[in-house]
């Protein structure tokens, strides 16, 4: 048709299908991320790389994109041999802690980021860093108690600790969650840009330019 720019057709990407190749790229980074920091360890378990990716998906593409980066993360930690110990203990709960952890942690960090980028897309960002971290570990606080209890006594005892509270929160998390924190808060400033890389590539793609 005469005055159309056919340029802009043929280069034009529809942004559902941005969004799926962007799913699929942080698909991929989480499990290389995951599987690497498998032999990074603080105690008993290794720390979690994937909860920037997490985030960014969670913020770019939305809650249920975070939710299934979340859940992704936790059969990665289940492939990988990190959660054997409470495997052994409970198979079950143990699977059902490490997947609804790592879901529920990507679901927050999309709905916290989507509520409270209306008023400033860097509060909404830097919130979700941080509240991602929480939720995982929060969850995997209560899974404890809910589901490993007299073995997690048992071996707290063996350790020294004078309770099982002191166990799970000093023995288990307490510099692995330290650290995931810290390396979120620490990476904020790089998470909101990749946020608005992504938003206004996405942007881009809505116009054909």
């Amino acid at each position: 048709m005469k005055g159309m720019d056919l340029s802009k057709m043929t280069t034009y990407t529809p942004p559902s299908t941005q969004k799926l190749a962007l799913l699929a790229i942080l698909t991929a980074i989480v499990v290389v991320l995951q599987f690497f920091g498998a032999f990074v360890k603080f105690g008993l378990f290794s720390v979690s790389l994937v909860l920037m990716p997490i985030v960014v998906g969670a913020a770019l593409i939305g809650s249920l994109a975070g939710g299934w980066l979340g859940l992704l993360f936790g059969v990665v930690v289940l492939a990988s041999g990190d959660a054997n110990a409470f495997l052994e203990i409970n198979p079950a709960g143990a699977v059902l802690v490490v997947i609804l952890k790592g879901m529920l942690a990507g679901l927050a960090a999309g709905s916290v980021y989507r509520l409270l980028s209306k008023m400033s897309k860097t509060i909404g960002a830097v919130a979700a860093a941080v509240v991602c971290p929480i939720v995982n570990t929060g969850l995997f606080i209560i899974g404890s108690y809910v589901f490993f209890l007299p073995a997690l006594t048992k071996r707290g005892m063996e350790e020294g600790f004078t309770s099982v509270t002191a166990f799970i929160f000093v023995g288990l998390i307490g510099v692995n969650f330290l650290f995931e924190l810290g390396l979120n808060v620490l990476l904020s400033p790089a998470i909101v840009r990749l946020i608005q890389f992504g938003q206004d590539r996405l942007g881009r793609g809505k116009t054909g330019s």
